[in-house]
């Protein structure tokens, strides 16, 4: 591989990252492109700036003038060809976002992006870039500091570049089956300043057997698509069903230091007359699990979308394609496909939490994901006799509700501006519990002080803060 130091100096001298490139565009170009139409981009970017001869290059995808820009560098590290007068990208070089937009995060190098419409499909061994998500994925990821870090199925190398970013020095090990992926994970850590990291070739977990992590995280092929037609190795295992999901749940704690961390983005069946959640639980062994369920797809909406993904629309096998994917979905009594995040912490006695969260929730959701599965664990050890003060989360609100003028409100809803911002219909109890619970207060003078106030028998009031407070726990409204 060429030496890219200069091409990394190259690419940040012009500014081409991710805020450069927004601030070039505008409102109106940028929301085109996310639409893809590249028009306004063009008419955007057509100065002849450094930064502009980047973006239509690598991101616009379009040929620059032949003595443009780092043409020389760009052309003999790999990433683009001269051609007819004109500099032609050959890969794609796209600038990542730090997590939560606090500056430039790196580079990720994949190749050229198949637009919808263009009448090809990508090839087997295409290497997809950053998107959706990845993004979504790097956002879950725990902000705790690491030592050791496992990316399955690096692909172009994304959640390695953002991971290593905010730990310095951490060791990192990259592995994927498409050999294709690790040469562009290797351009992309090499464009990011990512030093000494370990590119492995294999599936899944099979490159690392009787080795341990602090944090694992995959963006793992989970497509569930039929048999027989074309595959890509980005997105399809070639495991039967969900199986690819399912394994690397079940494997997590052997494969994780004490306290170690495993997140993912994952899709599950759901099966005709099984519940999707107690099938998804049962594939937990020896972990804290947070599993979330963030959409739900039908099986025909499931087909269009991984149809429109490899650019099959419009093709003349596209009838016979869509066929193919449901009635293989049929045949295993599939009656919807599942999309979420799994977050998994190697612990002695593991809480289990699947729920499904749809509503917009603060981001980036690493910055709190630990402290949520200490949640339900605490959730499982309270009672009130345990003698541990509570607090009440930050961001609470309360909202009541009856018909104006009444003296009581016919009833009571906590709120969360933060976070997972849930809300909880609750009682007068934990109403009040919620206005004076700070953390230092001992619980048992509390909850007198509520039944005093409220003309209830303190035994009546501990019952019922006994049955109703670790759910308010696990769900975030106290800790």
């Amino acid at each position: 591989m060429a030496d890219l130091r200069g091409v990394r100096e190259l690419l940040t001298g012009a500014g081409y990252t991710v805020a450069g490139v927004r601030e070039l565009l505008g409102p109106v170009a940028g929301g085109a492109l996310a639409r893809d139409e590249i028009v306004p981009a063009l008419r955007a970017t057509g100065g002849g700036s450094p930064l502009e001869t980047l973006t239509r290059l690598f991101w616009l995808q379009v040929p620059v003038d032949a003595d443009a820009y780092g043409a020389d560098e760009l052309v003999a590290a790999g990433l683009a060809e001269r051609s007819g007068g004109e500099v032609r990208a050959l890969l794609r070089v796209e600038p990542l976002e730090a997590v939560g937009g606090d500056g430039h995060a790196g580079y990720a190098v994949s190749d050229l992006r198949v637009r919808p419409g263009s009448g090809t499909v990508p090839a087997a061994d295409h290497v997809v870039g950053a998107g959706g998500a990845s993004a979504n994925l790097a956002r879950l990821v725990v902000h705790r500091a690491v030592d050791n870090v496992l990316d399955i199925g690096t692909g172009c190398g994304v959640q390695a570049v953002h991971i290593a970013g905010r730990n310095p020095g951490a060791r990192i090990t990259a592995t994927d089956v498409n050999p294709r992926a690790l040469d562009l994970a290797a351009m992309s850590f090499a464009l990011s300043g990512v030093d000494g990291a370990e590119l492995v070739r294999g599936s899944l977990l099979e490159p690392v057997r009787g080795r341990r992590f602090d944090l694992v995280v995959s963006n793992p092929p989970f497509v569930v698509a039929p048999s027989g037609g074309p595959r890509w190795t980005y997105r399809e295992s070639g495991l039967p069903g969900d199986d690819v999901c399912r394994r690397l749940v079940a494997e997590a704690a052997d494969h994780l230091n004490d306290g170690g961390y495993c997140q993912l983005l994952a899709n599950w069946l759901h099966i005709d007359g099984v519940p999707w959640d107690e099938r998804v639980a049962s594939w937990v062994d020896g972990c804290d699990a947070w599993i979330v369920q963030r959409d739900v797809q039908d099986p025909a909406e499931y087909a269009e979308l991984w149809l429109r993904d490899s650019c099959e629309a419009g093709t003349p096998e596209y009838r016979a394609r869509y066929d193919a994917w449901l009635d293989h979905l049929d045949g295993q009594g599939v009656t919807g496909i599942g999309f979420g995040w799994i977050t998994l912490r190697r612990g002695e006695r593991p809480a289990v939490r699947v729920e499904e969260v749809r509503h917009t929730v603060e981001e980036p959701v690493g910055a709190y994901a630990d402290e949520i599965l200490d949640g339900f664990v605490r959730a499982e050890k309270f009672s009130t006799g345990c003698g541990r003060p509570l607090r009440a989360a930050a961001g609470l609100v309360q909202e009541q509700i009856g018909p104006p003028g009444a003296e009581d409100p016919e009833r009571i809803v906590l709120r969360q501006t933060r976070r997972l911002r849930r809300a909880a219909g609750v009682g007068t109890v934990e109403a009040a519990l919620a206005g004076v619970c700070d953390g230092d207060l001992p619980l048992d003078p509390l909850l007198d002080a509520i039944a005093q106030l409220t003309g209830m028998d303190p035994e009546q009031v501990r019952a019922h803060a006994d049955a109703v407070l670790p759910e308010l726990i696990a769900d975030g409204f106290f800790d």
